[in-house]
């Protein structure tokens, strides 16, 4: 019978388990590829997948661990022994070693540490003496490299007895015997320079080489590199010390895997909750509810704020109950106003359009953005409240809008600035605070126009 990444497939494999046919699930999972292996694992609750995972070859095994999420990965080690979770460990790139132990939880990776010798973490802490999230931190630290005096013949056979990934042979750094980077060559070039045809072996690096390089430091943000490698289509980037002397190479496959985590992680956080490390349907009821519930602990605190604004102008809703009706709304738009302003800011620190330092620009464009939104609403909103609540209620509906919403948009545009200025991540910062923020300001602005145009 043949595998299909199918449902049925996934099923087939839980009945074999199901029946402890080991013998039978073992040979089949041999015919397929890591990658239906990965998928397959993915698919699986955690308990049945460490089982398949066991039954595959040592040499098989460590690929597919590599290959995992880190979700994934870090279920998968909490169900498996020390030995295997030793050979796996030490089969992994330093990278893959150090973002592993910056992922799990602080006692799996003192689990980790504690099943190696110091030699084989030694690589790996030197990624993890970088900054969190630096490009250093990220890196892989093996890299094929050539001289300026090289000759292609003789980078061509390097190549040849690497072990190393496509990806990371893509582009070959040239260095100088300190390791200073001089310029890079792409094995494209190598492989038209050795043909008769179009050039000759014995053609040396230094006159084939691309000198106009794009290299980053070790201290840049892994997140913003990894966006600016991928838009531009960099198949490899140079990682350099501050005295431009290569230490590593960041791959176009790690920059997308970097960048497919930091989107997951954002939008999960926009969203009020952590990301999920697993699948949707194979994450337990409990480790759904514990991705939501700091967030609404959060909120909830910012309710509590909303209840004690409210309870201060109770005296106000009390002679003009209509104006508890537009509450929500006001409330809502302010809060929606924001965190629009601090998705699309936030959006643009991840792709270094904006820094730090760009806060005023961005404070008096939010501003200016939130006065034209809110002289629309406001518009609107007098449009409609006026013909049922009368013009008084509708002009302050109107002028409460055309407040709120350039104190939201401004608000919402300089947060996630200043999250990133204190080196905490905006998607974190925004939400709560925005939310806090907009609920407890637009209440006060709202009673306060009321009461200065009804005359309460």
């Amino acid at each position: 019978m043949v595998f299909t990444e199918t449902e049925d497939f996934t099923a087939e494999v839980q009945e074999l388990l199901r029946t402890r046919n080991f013998t039978e699930l073992a040979a089949r999972l041999r015919a397929l590829e890591s990658h239906e292996v990965i998928d397959l694992i993915d698919d699986l609750p955690i308990v049945d997948a460490a089982v398949t995972f066991r039954l595959l070859a040592k040499n098989e095994a460590w690929k597919v661990f590599d290959g995992l999420d880190s979700g994934s990965q870090t279920e998968l080690i909490a169900e498996l022994g020390a030995e295997e979770l030793t050979e796996v460990f030490k089969e992994l790139d330093p990278e893959e070693q150090a973002w592993l132990l910056d992922e799990v939880p602080a006692k799996v990776a003192k689990r980790i540490v504690g099943q190696l010798e110091p030699q084989q973490l030694a690589r790996a802490n030197r990624l993890l003496g970088y900054p969190s999230g630096s490009a250093g931190r990220r890196m892989s630290p093996q890299a094929v490299t050539a001289l300026p005096e090289d000759t292609v013949a003789q980078v061509l056979s390097r190549v040849r007895r690497s072990t190393a990934d496509m990806d990371r042979l893509s582009i070959i750094p040239v260095i100088t015997r300190s390791r200073r980077l001089v310029g890079v060559i792409s094995l494209l070039t190598l492989v038209r320079s050795a043909s008769e045809e179009q050039g000759s072996p014995d053609e040396t690096i230094g006159n084939l080489m691309d000198a106009n390089v794009w290299a980053v430091t070790t201290t840049d943000d892994a997140e913003i590199v990894a966006r600016e490698a991928l838009d531009d289509g960099i198949l490899l980037v140079p990682v350099v010390d501050s005295e431009n002397r290569l230490v590593g190479i960041f791959p176009i496959s790690d920059a997308a895997r970097i960048d497919r985590e930091a989107v997951a992680e954002d939008h999960a956080r926009q969203g009020g909750a952590e990301p999920l490390r697993r699948p949707y349907l194979l994450t337990s009821v409990f480790g759904v509810a514990k991705s939501r519930i700091v967030w609404l602990l959060v909120l909830a605190i910012s309710a509590v704020l909303t209840v004690q604004v409210l309870e201060m102008y109770e005296t106000t809703l009390a002679e003009v109950v209509a104006l508890a009706l537009f509450v929500p709304l006001l409330t809502g738009i302010g809060g929606n106003t924001g965190s629009q302003a601090a998705t699309t800011v936030t959006r643009a620190i991840g792709l270094g359009d904006v820094a730090a330092r760009d806060v005023g620009k961005v404070a008096f464009k939010e501003m200016r953005t939130g006065l034209m939104l809110g002289a629309i609403l406001a518009v609107l909103a007098f449009a409609i409240a006026a013909p049922f609540y009368g013009p008084s209620i509708g002009a302050v509906i109107g002028l409460t809008l055309l407040v709120n919403c350039p104190t939201a948009a401004t608000v919402g545009g300089v947060i996630p600035l200043v999250a990133r200025a204190c080196k905490v991540d905006p998607a974190v910062f925004s939400t709560p605070f925005i939310s806090t923020f907009c609920d407890a300001t637009g209440l006060v602005v709202y009673f306060t126009i009321a009461r200065a145009i009804l005359g309460l």
